[in-house]
């Protein structure tokens, strides 16, 4: 109920310091997808940072104003203002005084003509706990697989799902060689580079199954391509949420490459 209320009076706050400068449209979150942004809109999130990605995948060229309604609870990575800032700042970002900064998105693109773009990350791979099946190929390499599935990074998302990828095989070879030298923990990179990073989850090898591709970088003009080979339930979602996902059963083929928003 206190996070509730806290939020109700940041929201009512937000809105009346913004009203000071011009037209506002209130969205809720559960329209962003299907809202027409015009080319001049700026976007305000009042949020946590989860938000923050799943508005930027929808927008194409608009700037965001990240804002914090509860310091107190969210650390707010992607949320470096509070509501109190409001007005001095929105002089500045409306008089071009604020640097801003870009982020590198991931693009799914289908053979059937669907598209997804990613913020974060993209998943490729089952609904629920089974093995996912597909052909993989990068840089000239390529294998049949069987996994939990592959996970696409932004540099934004690199400090997300990747970094927890990272953190258990680092710990892993720790265990398995104790003394090696082990590379650096964090394979965070900057939000606006010009690659991508993969990882393949637990991938599983067998007679039909290959497990040597299982991590790398996708530059800037480069793809990773995959084709499906589950009958059913095969997915692509972006940022975590699973509702706003791709089919991808057998045939299907998908090519990730770095976005051109």
């Amino acid at each position: 109920l206190r996070e509730d209320e806290l939020y109700a009076a940041a929201l009512k706050a937000t809105a009346e310091a913004l009203g000071a400068f011009g037209r506002v449209q209130r969205l809720e979150r559960s329209f962003v997808p299907n809202f027409i942004f015009g080319p001049d809109d700026l976007v305000v999130v009042l949020g946590q940072d989860g938000l923050v990605a799943n508005t930027l995948k929808y927008l194409d060229g608009q700037s965001v104003v990240g804002v914090n309604p509860d310091p107190a609870r969210w650390d707010g990575k992607l949320l470096p203002f509070r509501v109190g800032d409001l007005p001095r700042l929105m002089r500045d970002v409306l008089g071009g005084a604020r640097p801003i900064k870009e982020i590198t998105m991931a693009e799914a693109s289908l053979n059937n003509g669907a598209r997804l773009y990613a913020v974060n990350d993209l998943f490729i791979g089952p609904q629920s706990h089974v093995s996912a099946r597909y052909s993989i190929e990068t840089g000239g390499r390529s294998e049949h697989q069987s996994s939990s599935g592959i996970i696409v990074s932004t540099g934004l998302g690199s400090t997300g799902w990747l970094s927890s990828i990272h953190a258990g095989w680092r710990a892993t070879s720790a265990y398995l060689a104790p003394g090696t030298e082990l590379p650096s923990a964090d394979p965070g990179f900057a939000w606006d580079s010009d690659h991508l990073s993969f990882c393949v989850r637990e991938p599983f090898p067998s007679r039909s199954s290959e497990a040597s591709l299982v991590m790398g970088r996708i530059e800037g003009g480069g793809t990773l391509r995959i084709v499906s080979e589950m009958p059913e339930r095969g997915v692509i979602f972006s940022d975590g949420l699973e509702s706003d996902f791709l089919e991808f059963n057998s045939g299907t083929e998908a090519v990730i490459r770095v976005a051109d928003r």
